[in-house]
């Protein structure tokens, strides 16, 4: 029992480990991560199993264990065939509400009732009763808002459950056991690593795989102390025993991030020993994120609709870009892409470490929430001071805020969707372009508090747009076919026959401002002219023949 309760890892210390060192979303990390998935399943499955190998001491009751199998199986198929159908039902029916309590509710209501009917009703445990529900649940189309409905009570939870843990060492109990404290816990940090590199010599996987598995092994949690718990209920453990898997997860817990500090050494050093490494290697590693192509990127937190437009044209720009996004079927779909990917929360973890902003050009936050995106302005800004900083803000608050947090430029999409429509309203209205656009950044300007001008630009702006309406700056191609193409500006008289000025010429991505009567128009140039709408539609007709 003891042996069983120290071999199973945490997830969630193992999680937070690849996160923090950016290897989550790597082939190696991947393979961690199923690793303890598979921990999991069979530590549920040994919860199941435990009751029967506990009342066998005289005996093994084949009969006892035969019934328990078929009680777990009669409610996995009830489950299976009802609970899919019925819960994500209910969800959608409580959706329905628009009441998010009820909803709440619903979740708690589901995911309790399904664990202690699961205990109740057919004698396995409350765990296996949990994981099926959350399973069940995950089928549903409402799953992401599930998620995210629950995230508070799963981070509480957590804070919980670890305090706990720290309230029943008995730091006597340790002191008087501190040899038997010491031995149980090198056989977790350092014994549970030597089994997993070991396992790496007969195995065709890299070697730096095996190498993070077992540095994120290298601890045990949250199903240890749930075996250990029932081991104590089932009379094969004792209070002291179960007090030694407390401590050796306390210390495993505490020395397991320093643990990756090692990951450098060992791919160092291990080499140097040929035919181990020879052996300990034995394919080659997946390709990851390269390195020298982090040069001069624009880092984008957030993969939602935003970041999604964001990617998109710099991809067509040719940006070199790396992504940060949290949600796992989103990294997928950028790995698949080949578009560089770190999979992590940027707000609460050392990611942003890893996305080498030393070396970028700028970061964009799009995440939505103001606090999330205040952690994320702070740590980019320490970690470069003079990278440039894009954030988004749903408030005025958040927006001073994020200023004030180091964000170059913070943008309100609700204040940008109406400038954009007051741009769309003033232009219909035969407003000039540019001093529409000259109106709302000053309106913008306002509105963020940067430098806030006086209302006396306010008031000047408006009396512009007003006494320039149908005044208007316009840009026109030279077609091959053009009359004027192969004339001077002199010749073609263009401003005595529309009245319209010719202010600039564009031609093969070079800006010639106020261009001399001697230039001649060629095919392909763009030429703009300022005037009222009449003169701009009669120089339009005379470049194109009409």
């Amino acid at each position: 029992m003891l042996g069983l309760a120290i071999s199973v890892a945490s997830t969630v210390v193992l999680l937070r480990g690849l996160m923090d060192h950016s290897l989550l979303n790597t082939s190696h990390g991947q393979a961690a991560v199923g690793w303890l998935v598979m921990e999991d399943i069979l530590s549920v499955l040994i919860l199941v199993l435990l009751p029967t190998v506990a009342a066998s001491s005289s005996g093994f009751d084949w009969v006892s264990l035969a019934v328990t199998l078929l009680k777990a199986a009669a409610f996995a198929a009830i489950m299976y065939f009802i609970g899919t159908r019925f819960f994500p039902w209910l969800l959608e029916k409580v959706a329905h509400t628009r009441s998010r309590e009820l909803f709440v509710l619903a979740i708690m209501a589901i995911a309790l009732g399904t664990a202690m009917g699961a205990s109740e009703i057919f004698g396995v445990s409350l765990a296996l009763g949990a994981f099926v529900a959350g399973a069940i649940i995950s089928q549903s189309h409402l799953s992401h808002q599930v998620e995210g409905d629950v995230f508070s009570f799963r981070e509480i939870f957590s804070v919980l459950f670890f305090v706990s843990v720290g309230m029943l060492v008995n730091p006597i109990f340790l002191w008087q056991n501190i040899a038997q404290v010491t031995a149980i816990a090198l056989l977790v940090v350092v014994g549970k690593a030597a089994i997993v590199i070991l396992l790496g010599l007969l195995l065709p996987r890299p070697a730096r795989t095996f190498l993070i598995v077992a540095i994120g092994l290298s601890q045990i949690g949250e199903f240890s102390f749930i075996l250990g718990q029932s081991g104590v209920a089932l009379g094969m453990l004792s209070a002291d025993q179960y007090s030694l898997i407390l401590a050796a997860a306390l210390i495993s817990i505490t020395v397991n991030p320093f643990m990756y500090k090692l990951l450098p050494i060992a791919e160092t050093y291990l080499p140097r020993l040929p035919h181990f490494w020879r052996r300990f290697d034995q394919s080659v590693t997946l390709p990851e994120i390269a390195d020298e192509r982090l040069v001069d990127h624009v880092v984008i937190v957030g993969y939602g609709r935003v970041g999604k437009e964001i990617v998109g044209v710099l991809q067509s720009l040719a940006v070199p870009i790396l992504v940060v996004e949290m949600d796992a079927e989103r990294i997928a779909g950028l790995n698949e892409r080949t578009i560089p990917a770190l999979y992590g929360d940027a707000s609460n973890s050392n990611i942003l470490a890893h996305a080498h902003l030393d070396r970028a050009k700028a970061l964009v936050s799009t995440a939505p929430e103001e606090s999330a995106a205040l952690m994320i302005v702070t740590a980019a800004r320490d970690l470069n001071p003079k990278l440039p900083i894009i954030a988004r803000a749903a408030t005025v608050d958040g927006v001073r805020e994020l200023a004030e947090a180091g964000a170059d430029h913070v943008v309100q999409p609700e204040l940008e969707g109406g400038l954009e429509l007051l741009n769309h309203t003033l232009l219909s209205l035969d407003f000039p372009l540019r001093e529409v656009y000259q109106y709302a950044e000053t309106v913008r300007r306002e509105q963020y508090n940067f430098a806030a001008p006086a209302s006396d630009e306010h008031r000047s702006m408006h009396d512009l747009l007003l006494s320039l309406k149908g005044f208007e700056i316009v840009w026109l191609p030279v077609e091959a076919s053009s009359p004027l193409a192969g004339k001077t500006l002199a010749e073609s008289q263009l401003r005595a026959q529309s009245g319209a000025s010719v202010v600039a010429l564009v031609r093969d991505g070079q800006l010639t401002a106020i261009p001399s009567t001697t230039m001649i128009f060629e095919p392909g140039d763009r030429v703009g002219v300022v005037g009222e709408n009449a003169q701009i539609d009669a120089a339009q007709n005379l470049l194109i023949g009409v």
